[in-house]
């Protein structure tokens, strides 16, 4: 008896590590310290001295039933973009710059290549961000997961000085509600989406006209990394009141986290087209507006709060980072809350 007949591959572990050492290599920032293999990830704060109060800020996150859709396409390449974008995204709507990363893979059974490919992602998410994927683990769980599936975690590491943190505390009446675009449904309802669809080859295959692609693909588009762009409106001169990452929730429990007491958001549905996606999944599961809402990104990604003054200065600087921007709203004094309506209603 030894541990590769427990279902342990021992030696599959040494060629995970071979296939994705050079996808880690892609990330690595200066301040990294040791190489892959240590038993912890070093990182180096001597370039943030300067700081008044520096504020360490920490993500951690999954990719959730997502994966279910991996697993049936037989794609794995991409789903490491989405982790680390559910975590990045956390630290930097909060004003901190991402520094470094790690995963957590469990599986079923170690296939290296497979393994590789998660990897591959995982790295490229950190390249996006601009994070150093500094530490990691793959856990080959026999028994506990299937064979042909695995779970996906990561824990992601920022920095900010206290008086460049996102708290909100500054909103006012009057303020512009931004609304930065997603890449589709990102990495939240999933659960609700394999209800909706038939999580089939062909249903999954089947191209639509609307969306340029097939179902598939576009239910697998990697959640939108929004790092970047944070950077280049604060760049710009301007000064993020407020942020919300939209996820878990939807509108209905993410944008009030942005606020303050005594502050209201007010939504306007119709400010921008809600992506065809949105729109089938509402028509072909009989999903309620609300419920769209209080479930999906709805073709948001991230909500930012600015005052009037530096609106179009913000949506420019966003443009220049590649985003497409609109303005979804405004604050106004209030109960804490969220009122979603269209513009005749304002």
């Amino acid at each position: 008896m030894d541990y590769k007949s427990a279902g342990v591959d021992i030696e599959a572990g040494y060629r995970s590590v071979e296939l994705m050492k050079e996808h880690v290599r892609k990330t690595m920032r200066p301040e990294v310290l040791g190489g892959l293999g240590s038993f912890s990830g070093a990182f180096s704060l001597k370039n943030w001295k300067s700081m008044e109060k520096p504020v360490l800020l920490s993500g951690t996150d999954g990719v959730g039933t997502k994966l279910k859709l991996a697993f049936l396409m037989n794609r794995h390449d991409t789903i490491g973009i989405d982790c680390v974008a559910m975590c990045v995204n956390d630290v930097a709507c909060a004003g901190g710059e991402p520094l470094f990363f790690l995963d957590y893979i469990a599986c079923g059974k170690n296939d290296p290549e497979k393994i590789a490919q998660i990897v591959k992602g995982v790295s490229e998410g950190c390249c996006q961000a601009g994070a150093a994927l500094i530490g990691g683990e793959t856990a080959e769980m026999p028994g506990f997961y299937p064979e042909d599936e695995y779970d996906l975690a990561g824990f992601a590491v920022g920095i900010a000085d206290e008086k460049d943190l996102i708290d909100g505390s500054t909103l006012i009446d009057g303020d512009v509600l931004i609304g930065i675009m997603s890449s589709g449904v990102h990495s939240n309802g999933f659960s609700l989406v394999r209800k909706i669809f038939d999580m089939t080859p062909e249903s999954l295959g089947a191209f639509d006209g609307k969306l340029g692609m097939t179902l598939g693909e576009a239910l697998l588009a990697p959640t939108k990394i929004y790092v970047a762009a944070l950077r280049g409106v604060k760049e710009s001169g301007v000064r993020i009141k407020a942020c919300s990452h939209i996820t878990g929730g939807g509108f209905y429990e993410n944008i009030p986290r942005m606020l303050i007491e005594g502050t209201r958001a007010v939504i306007e549905k119709d400010s921008y087209e809600v992506p065809w996606l949105f729109r089938l999944m509402a028509e072909k599961g009989e999903v309620e507006e609300q419920m769209m809402y209080n479930t999906f990104n709805m073709g948001i990604g991230m909500v930012i709060a600015v005052s009037e003054n530096d609106a179009d200065r913000t949506i420019a600087a966003l443009s220049a980072s590649g985003e497409r921007a609109v303005r979804v709203g405004r604050v106004i004094s209030g109960e804490k809350g969220i009122d979603l309506i269209r513009a005749a209603e304002a």
